[in-house]
């Protein structure tokens, strides 16, 4: 296992105070990535397709009583998966990072997974040690993107059947207006095919005779359809350096999902488990409107460089 190489400096990390750990397993074409907060980061989230594999997000329900999150885990593995977050939470307590509950911190690290287990080995699985290691990785550099940390056994375009895939990956980028900044960090795993928006152009999916790629709304009309209910899905994170409430930032996290919308075709389906967190660390006031419409870019452009990083 191994970090990937240094990706272009942009994404997440160029908001202060946030991090970004990620761990590649080669051999079993597995990984994770942890996006560590900075401290009073208020957290969200929404989810959209109808096979998630999550922790912790009914506790970001805007009605419920925590707010802030320390860290959040982008994991394949599928539902095994999970057990990463319990890596960083033993990472963070060390640091003493967590909610004060009186006797002990508690740190809150909500995470959600992509199915990739058909890709190397079914019995390599993200656990707490490799979110342990993610998060002592962590830094403040450049991101690794395309197949690594969650995304390196991700797959797009499977409508057809697996033999018939792209590769996914991990995708970043950020937008700033005045000295506001969202960003996003995308892993992308698919069952639909990815789409370039300024032109309609395919540019990730179901590869058909000679490459050429096969539009994924064909396959569903002439109902070729072989995908694995649950064995897709595209997670991320929203960060913004804005100051916004849990209502607000739920908020953002609905629009971002435009962003998927714009960028997958078709996205949100049965088969997938799309889920988007938002991390807003306090520090500027903006228009929630702004932040949401740029939630949807740097989400879409986040897609595009996950499976496109040159």
């Amino acid at each position: 296992m191994h970090e990937g190489q240094a990706g272009p400096g942009r994404g997440v990390t160029s908001i202060r105070g946030v991090r970004v750990g990620q761990v590649t397993d080669t051999q079993g074409m597995t990984g994770c990535t942890v996006i560590v907060a900075p401290p009073g980061t208020v957290g969200a989230v929404d989810v959209r397709g109808s096979a998630p594999g999550t922790r912790e997000t009914d506790l970001l329900n805007p009605v419920h009583t925590v707010s802030e999150v320390h860290a959040v885990v982008l994991t394949g593995g599928s539902a095994y998966g999970l057990d990463a977050a319990s890596g960083v939470m033993s990472a963070l307590e060390e640091d003493g990072v967590g909610l004060d509950v009186g006797v002990a911190r508690v740190p809150i690290v909500p995470a959600a997974v992509l199915f990739d287990l058909a890709i190397g080995s079914a019995q390599a699985r993200p656990d707490a040690a490799m979110g342990y290691t993610a998060y002592q990785m962590a830094s403040a550099g450049p991101v690794a993107e395309g197949p690594y940390g969650a995304g390196t056994g991700a797959t797009v375009g499977k409508l057809a059947g697996m033999e018939f895939c792209s590769p996914g990956g991990v995708g970043t980028w950020s937008e700033a207006a005045g000295e506001l900044i969202v960003a996003a960090i995308v892993a992308v795993n698919a069952v639909g095919e990815v789409v370039d928006p300024q032109t309609g152009q395919i540019i990730a999916g179901i590869r058909g005779e000679g490459g050429i790629f096969v539009p994924a709304l064909d396959v569903l009309r002439d109902s070729q359809v072989k995908a694995t209910f649950g064995a897709n899905t595209t997670i991320g994170c929203v960060v913004t350096n804005a100051r916004l409430t849990k209502a607000e930032a739920t908020k953002v996290a609905q629009m971002a999902h435009d962003g998927l919308a714009r960028s997958i075709r078709p996205v949100h389906t049965p088969f997938d488990g799309d889920t988007l967190f938002v991390l807003a660390t306090g520090e500027v006031n903006s228009s929630l409107a702004l932040i949401g419409a740029l939630a949807a870019d740097v989400i879409a452009k986040s897609v595009l460089r996950a499976v496109c990083p040159d």
